[in-house]
């Protein structure tokens, strides 16, 4: 068994269970390996939580810089498809389910390595939407790229929070009028009308 592979499974066990639920007999049962084995790859159950988180932030940058890559469509549609197929990946995809349950509850003892992760993932998440706000580049006149990515990412953050904590119809109310007030408010072209 590869290393990557058994983060692969130990993931989905700590996603489903938590970091406290999870049971390295039970990763090594479900690699069909023993337990011991684990400890040829990583040092603790610490260290395979972390280095499977690391991978699971790594994967949700490529995914939206894969997302955002191939649509064509004008900004205006890209922002509006991206929140909620992103949101809709939560219940979908184990991994984006672990990244985000690890982010917001971190076990305490590994508290501050999860922050560097998050931190990793919110600087690259900026990043890759402040390079599709430069291509659009049509904004009120004190909008930069850089402003409408924070905006748009504050955004997502509240709407995520929504997801772990509130309601569906609130969070489809949230995500209708958000968006809209947020294009209205950087857009050169609303200025004006």
């Amino acid at each position: 068994m590869k290393s990557n592979e058994l983060k692969a499974i130990a993931l989905e066990q700590f996603a489903l269970h938590g970091y406290q639920g999870a049971s390295l007999s039970a990763i090594a049962d479900k690699a069909g390996i023993k337990k011991q084995s684990i400890y040829s790859h990583f040092k603790s159950k610490e260290d395979l939580f972390i280095r499977a988180f690391e991978d699971s932030v790594q994967h949700e940058l490529d995914f939206i810089d894969r997302y955002l890559a191939r649509n064509e469509l004008p900004i205006i549609h890209t922002l509006n498809q991206f929140l909620p197929s992103y949101l809709t990946r939560y219940g979908e995809d184990s991994n984006m389910k672990f990244f985000l349950r690890t982010s917001f509850f971190p076990p305490v003892e590994l508290e501050e390595a999860i922050k560097e992760g998050t931190e990793k993932y919110i600087t690259g998440l900026e990043a890759l939407f402040v390079r599709l706000f430069e291509r659009y580049g049509r904004f009120q006149s004190d909008i930069t790229p850089e402003k409408a990515s924070v905006t748009y990412l504050t955004i997502l953050d509240g709407l995520l929070v929504e997801l772990l904590y509130g309601r569906s119809e609130r969070l489809e109310k949230r995500l209708e009028h958000s968006l809209e007030v947020f294009w209205k408010g950087i857009n050169e072209k609303e200025c004006h009308e």
